[in-house]
């Protein structure tokens, strides 16, 4: 005779009878955080156990990590991972299972009403990973993301930049509407994808356009990971590739003072502009950014935003400082250059007035001496460092010459200098002749 607790425990004869006995089982364990007892120099997550189909048994899933170790304060990762454990049991209730492919289940439960009509929202993952890792993230169009890309990029980066960044995406976003027009949601974005339009820039231009399309992607895509709307930001996977750098060749001495007295009949005003390359050896979009209120007359100096840098201070010199003219009385929000005249209102962006002097100095100098793409108005800064440190170099050693050449140029770094140095020949040695 079995006794009734024989009859309990009695194993299940078939399996219809362990598929019975199974859906009345609890198929997963309440998400629990992880907080390891307060440490925050350790790792905080949430966890939960699922029941494994073929075994009936719960078993841990893959702990979710999310973003949580970023914060570093308790009550900020308890938010975070309390937000991950609601959205993790959310999921769970609605029938998603670590052991299956919950495409489907994400398609037909996640739909969303606008304008009063019911619409399909794109798949936003392809295949929940065990231990439902992606409960973190926020599916957001491409569109969405970008643009809020681009807002937190806003008072980080100059007005100049932000355009060209823009530019950039917009470009991205056209390729991705002609070449993946199933693509809806930034998380559908690849790594193929990114890397097949950079592919279509390097053929339909250069690679050095290509590599600075990479750079944009890089920083505007571990934007999107920071703000959790990608996983991971995999730009930085992608290689630059080596390209040659193209430089403006120097001017020779007799070429040099060949176009300024050329210019002092003819343009004036483009005159004083190279002078402002030559003499305080700045940019030419360095040139374009001063106004009257950046030369202090008393001191002889000018402040410039320089590249990469805030302000910079260099003095003016005398052979530069004696050919201005009276700035004392002129409003000091007045651009130093204008194409009429010295200090005056132009209403038009910063790459515009840069592109301005540059063909005007192609239209004026350039097709009146007969120079190719060669040359141009960045010729003048190397043609005057060159000028400088062999001057410098004749009185002292050649360390001591990039010392104070380093002064004068604003380089940060004595090996950025010599690198410069060596890239316009800067660099040459004495009459060898006696070695031979």
């Amino acid at each position: 005779m079995q006794s009734i607790y024989e009859l309990v425990t009695l194993e299940c004869q078939n399996e219809h009878d362990l598929e019975h006995t199974l859906e009345h089982k609890t198929k997963f364990s309440q998400p629990k955080v992880f907080d390891a007892n307060g440490d925050l120099n350790k790792r905080w997550y949430v966890y939960f156990s699922y029941r494994n189909p073929l075994t009936g048994k719960l078993e841990r899933q893959k702990n979710i990590y999310g973003k949580a170790h970023r914060f570093k304060t308790k009550a900020e990762r308890y938010s975070v991972l309390n937000l991950y454990k609601k959205r993790l049991l959310k999921f769970l209730n609605d029938g998603f299972n670590p052991y299956e492919d919950n495409t489907k289940l994400y398609k037909d439960k996640m739909v969303v009403k606008r304008n009063g009509n019911v619409n399909d929202k794109q798949q936003f993952l392809k295949n929940l990973q065990p231990g439902l890792q992606e409960v973190a993230l926020q599916p957001k169009t491409i569109k969405e993301a970008f643009d809020k890309a681009m807002l937190l990029k806003t008072n980080v980066v100059s007005t100049t930049t932000l355009k060209d960044y823009q530019s950039r995406i917009n470009q991205f976003q056209r390729w991705l509407l002609e070449n993946h027009k199933t693509a809806t949601f930034i998380n559908q974005v690849s790594k193929k994808m990114v890397v097949a339009f950079l592919n279509s820039i390097q053929l339909n231009t250069s690679a050095r356009n290509r590599n600075n399309y990479r750079t944009v992607f890089s920083s505007i895509f571990q934007i999107l990971e920071d703000n959790e709307f990608i996983e991971k930001n995999f730009i930085s996977q992608i290689k630059s590739i080596k390209t040659q750098p193209k430089r403006n060749k120097t001017y020779s001495l007799k070429e040099q003072e060949a176009i300024f007295k050329y210019l002092e009949a003819n343009d004036q005003i483009l005159l004083l502009y190279i002078k402002f390359v030559s003499y305080n050896l700045l940019r030419p979009i360095e040139v374009c950014r001063l106004r009257i209120k950046n030369i202090n007359l008393e001191q002889k100096t000018l402040q410039f935003q320089a590249k990469n840098k805030v302000l910079k201070t260099k003095i003016i010199p005398e052979i530069l400082f004696n050919e201005l003219p009276d700035l004392s009385k002129m409003d000091g929000e007045l651009l130093l250059f204008t194409p009429d005249r010295i200090g005056g209102l132009w209403d038009t962006q910063l790459n515009n007035r840069r592109d301005y002097f540059s063909k005007r100095f192609k239209t004026v100098v350039k097709d009146h001496f007969g120079y190719n793409e060669n040359y141009g108005l960045y010729s003048f800064r190397h043609t005057f460092i060159t000028k400088l440190y062999r001057a410098l170099v004749k009185k002292s050693s050649p360390y001591e010459a990039k010392s104070k050449l380093m002064q004068i140029t604003g380089h940060s770094t004595m090996t950025a200098l010599e690198k410069y140095l060596r890239d316009i020949d800067a660099e040459l040695p004495e009459d060898y002749s006696n070695l031979l």
